[in-house]
């Protein structure tokens, strides 16, 4: 006796849809429930409601109002440490890229000599990317001493897990074409990769490079907090020292130089990697011109910082004297608050998360050139991105907790905020990209904005906005590992304080951990973004 199959449900226009798209929505279906069920959860965990957030922008605004008008009482100096913000994340990024450029190849499938070296390259590259830059500047300034070297090296190995990763996938989206041309000659595989791979990826490499000076600047100015160097260190004793108004002096000069950056970085997008009229002589003589540039600004970078560039290596021995310190690790030296911490810290990225794609997606819809009603909504939704991008986490978290107290709650606001600037970009970007002809066709029956905003651009744009929320969420969790060092929740104040009473087995345990727990939700995000793209 057969059993007969249940049909599958039609779609919108009727057709039946096959097995296997039925299962991926009811499997997408499920992710969400759990998702909001995860949000429901982590917001009671933490004590976090809805109005938290808009009470805590009502207080971050009377405290904004104590900051007027901005003053700089030692301009020269504010500005020399802004200068040293930039060439420490120039530098940093120009160290990770030497490193990451071998790595990639021994990370690509296609390209590693043995399956062995792949999982231990990617390991590498995980390890880089799952611990936050801010631990490592830690543990940099504890075995080398306070200056802009530890900061160059927290920089540059944090950078390593994304351009590793990044310069990785380019290789493995390489045309196998060109490699065995060059392998029928005989060549060897060092010539392989340099006459046959590296012409592809040089593009693709280029743009990431750019991307990431524009992430480094960000996250170097947050460095001298805990004494890596640069402008973060003068803006870290103003707000200790309650001079509002000389911090936020110090800010307006941090948003002008990374506004700078974020307008330099556009322009060298569109000279090196999207020029108007194709021409080869051209780019080939920009990309000459860049990189002098970026060679001498790393030589800049050497003389201004007064960096030996012997230290560039002998720095190993005495890091991984304090690196090896953190093992064998320690899960018991606090007990039960360890387990909270870790939990407060996941609560606090999730809450953040969900608040933050709340907040960022009418940003990002009206920032997008092809949806935006008009060009002054459509400038003024990109300035608040720009403006929101320009200021790091850790600076809002310090900002919510003077303005509403120390706390998680507080951590999650200023990863929410901070969020808009993120993902409202990839937003805009993701809908900026959308296939026009579902829109021509809802504008040519009559539709309206608000019809072709739900029926024609939306619908286009889930697949990345959930892509890119997933990989929000990703780094929220990341971020808010260190949160705790300004009094904002999670497990951060346990790991700082661990470092600073040199328990160094203990704060081992705690980078165990957040490294399982980024790994996992790394692999979790793949997964679920499989399904929808």
């Amino acid at each position: 006796m057969s059993t007969a199959l249940a049909p599958s449900p039609p779609d919108r226009v009727g057709r039946r849809l096959p097995r296997s798209a039925v299962r991926r929505r009811r499997l997408l279906g499920t992710c969400a429930a759990v998702a909001l069920l995860v949000v429901l959860v982590s917001a009671r965990y933490i004590d976090f409601a809805p109005a938290a957030l808009l009470d805590g922008l009502d207080d971050v605004a009377g405290l904004l109002g104590r900051m007027f008008p901005p003053t700089l009482d030692d301009p020269g100096r504010i500005w020399k440490l802004a200068l040293d913000t930039l060439l420490m994340a120039v530098l940093g990024t120009v160290l990770a890229t030497v490193a990451s450029v071998p790595l990639a190849f021994l990370a690509a499938r296609n390209t590693t000599p043995h399956p062995a070296v792949y999982t231990v390259a990617r390991a590498v590259i995980t390890f880089c990317r799952a611990v936050p830059d801010l631990l490592f500047a830690v543990l940099f300034v504890r075995a080398l001493g306070i200056g802009v070297l530890p900061g160059v090296l927290a920089l540059a190995l944090h950078s390593i897990g994304m351009l590793g990763k990044l310069f990785a996938d380019a290789v493995e989206q390489t045309d196998p074409g060109p490699r065995e041309a060059v392998r029928s000659t005989g060549a060897g595989y060092v010539r392989e990769m340099l006459n046959a791979v590296v012409p592809q990826v040089v593009p693709s490499w280029m743009g990431t490079f750019v991307y990431r000076i524009d992430i480094n600047l960000r996250t170097s100015v947050v460095l001298g907090f805990v004494g890596a160097g640069g402008i973060g260190f003068a803006l870290q004793d103003a707000l200790r020292g309650l001079v509002y108004p000389r911090a936020l002096g110090i800010v307006c000069v941090i948003l002008a130089i990374i506004a700078a950056m974020e307008v330099l970085a556009v322009v060298v997008r569109r000279v090196l990697l999207a020029p108007s009229v194709p021409d080869p002589r051209r780019e080939r003589a920009a990309r000459l011109i860049f990189s002098g540039t970026v060679a001498a600004a790393t030589i800049g970078a050497l003389i201004s910082l007064r960096i030996d560039p012997r230290a560039l290596v002998t720095w190993i021995g005495p890091s991984l004297e304090v690196f090896t310190r953190l093992l064998p690790p320690d899960f018991t030296a606090v007990g039960g608050r360890l387990l909270d911490a870790v939990l407060q810290t996941l609560a606090i990225g999730a809450v953040a998360t969900a608040a933050g794609i709340v907040l960022s997606l009418p940003f990002g819809i009206l920032a997008a050139r092809n949806v935006s009603p008009n060009s002054a909504v459509y400038w003024s939704a990109r300035s608040v991105i720009l403006f929101v991008r320009a200021v790091p986490e850790l600076i809002l978290a310090v900002i919510f907790v003077a303005a509403i107290g120390l706390g998680p709650v507080a951590g999650a606001c200023a990863l929410a905020l901070g969020s808009v600037g993120f993902l409202g970009k990839l937003v805009a970007d993701a809908v900026e990209e959308i296939d026009p002809g579902p829109v021509e066709a809802v504008w040519a029956v009559g539709g309206g904005w608000w019809k072709t905003l739900f029926a024609a651009v939306i619908p286009q744009a889930v697949p990345s906005v959930i892509g890119s929320s997933l990989y929000l969420l990703d780094v929220n969790i990341r971020t808010s590992t260190v949160l705790g060092i300004v009094g904002a929740g999670g497990v951060g104040f346990l790991l700082f304080e661990a470092i600073r009473t040199l328990n160094f087995e203990f704060a081992g345990a705690i980078v165990i951990i957040v490294f399982a727990v980024v790994y996992l939700i790394e692999r979790m995000s793949g997964w679920i973004r499989s399904l929808v793209v």
